[in-house]
């Protein structure tokens, strides 16, 4: 469940019962990830839009994934399944 308030998002594991808020960053890269953008892009629209150098956004981009991985909040598709 995802819900954004103000810029920010707060996504809820409805099995897990737990939390987890996003900054107006974190939520872009939801909100990318929703209309099904592959990582590369996205980091081409973090470089766009928040004036941030690539290598950071993509630094800073697979540690987000790993954390919404490790929360069982996002899975990685398996592309030969698509």
């Amino acid at each position: 469940m995802f819900q954004e308030l103000e810029g920010e998002a707060v996504l809820v594991h409805l099995d897990r019962g737990t939390c987890f808020t996003l900054d107006p960053i974190g939520t872009r890269i939801w909100q990318l990830i929703g209309d099904e953008y592959d990582l590369d892009r996205i980091a081409i629209v973090l470089t766009a839009e928040f004036d941030v150098a690539r290598d950071v956004a993509e630094r800073d981009l697979g540690a987000l994934i790993e954390e919404l991985l490790a929360r069982e909040l996002v899975a990685i598709e398996d592309p030969k399944k698509a």
